[in-house]
């Protein structure tokens, strides 16, 4: 179903955005000015980096813009990098689960700071993932295998920090995804608990979403969460290869399992020229499994655009789904 119309929300399949030289295993997301795109991917060789690009409206308007960092552990460098998010001056800021390490790039790319080292006291991480910046530039580092998250200044100096290892209210098993909506509320993907929780902006447990499974109200290791300016929560929902939708009381709206009928400019230049490619896709009974996700890792809302971006991981690609604040019924005479 390409038009997903669930009560007064509608959901518009758009397009598809990928290809194998660019935008390869697609890990996180964050948006610039415009269309602008940014994405943590990797390459075959398991190297991660930061590619930035934009996507239009439309399909065969994306173009890659410039790769950020080199590969290294030296400043500057990324090896395996993890979540991306920009402050309100666009300067790009980068976990490292590998240096164990937050870099900061300026808007056209150039190293400007690092900050963070290997441990477990303040301003240190294990295995640093997903990354938020909050209306104030305060940067949200979830602090993986210290099952925290840890709020520091855009310079990195130490705030505070919540969370500890468990199963209860504000604790955390290898937390993994982040956001914040327009109200400042922090909401995390809390990874081996199978569940999402959201929290003020010090940290204050508000509720818990979620508990291993895959029904409507469960997950299988979720590892991102977005929120929309409207208050919908959307779960990356990844072992499940899907995205479940929520207002903004942990309501069911919705789930998607992926709508690429189409294939994305990069991809079809790719087909093109390897016939072999060709043949295979002309010889299976259908092509429905290629529409569907793959181990989605990341999701986004687009709100200058009003659109939900889905990395669609193992398929080298991204989902676009446009959210329609205009949708009006058709009218046929028959």
């Amino acid at each position: 179903m390409l038009t997903k119309i669930v009560g007064d929300r509608v959901y518009d399949f758009s397009h598809v955005v990928g290809g194998r030289d660019q935008v390869m295993g697609p890990l996180s997301l964050a948006f610039g000015d415009g269309n602008e795109v940014f994405a943590i991917v990797s390459n075959l060789g398991g190297a991660r980096g930061v590619t930035r690009f934009t996507v239009g409206l439309y399909p065969g308007e994306e173009e890659v813009v410039n790769r950020i960092g080199e590969r290294g552990e030296d400043e500057g460098q990324l090896t395996w990098a993890s979540g991306i998010a920009l402050d309100s001056h666009r300067n790009i800021y980068v976990t490292d689960a590998w240096t164990d390490r937050v870099s900061v790039f300026t808007p056209d790319g150039e190293f400007s700071r690092a900050f963070g080292t290997h441990g477990s006291g303040e301003c240190q991480f294990g295995r640093p993932s997903g990354i938020a910046i909050d209306a104030s530039d305060c940067v949200l580092v979830v602090d993986t295998l210290n099952h925290r998250v840890q709020k520091l200044s855009a310079d990195g100096r130490y705030i505070c920090e919540w969370g500890r290892f468990g199963q209860g209210e504000g604790q955390f098993d290898s937390p993994w995804g982040i956001t914040t909506d327009a109200d400042g509320f922090v909401y995390v993907a809390d990874h081996k608990n199978h569940r999402i929780q959201k929290f003020d902006g010090d940290g204050r447990f508000v509720f818990a979403l979620g508990s291993h499974g895959s029904g409507d109200y469960e997950f299988d290791h979720p590892s991102d969460v977005a929120v929309d300016p409207a208050g919908d929560i959307y779960v990356c929902d990844w072992v499940n290869h899907r995205v479940q939708a929520y207002d903004a009381d942990g309501r069911y709206i919705t789930t998607f399992i992926g709508d690429a009928q189409e294939l994305s400019k990069w991809q079809r230049e790719y087909v093109r020229s390897n016939p072999d490619v060709y043949k295979a896709r002309r010889r299976v009974y259908t092509l429905e499994p290629e529409w569907r996700f793959a181990l989605p890792s990341a999701v986004e809302f687009d709100s200058r655009n009003s659109r939900l971006m889905v990395a669609d991981t193992q398929r080298w690609r991204i989902q676009i789904y446009n959210k329609l604040l205009d949708y009006s019924e058709p009218q046929f005479n028959i």
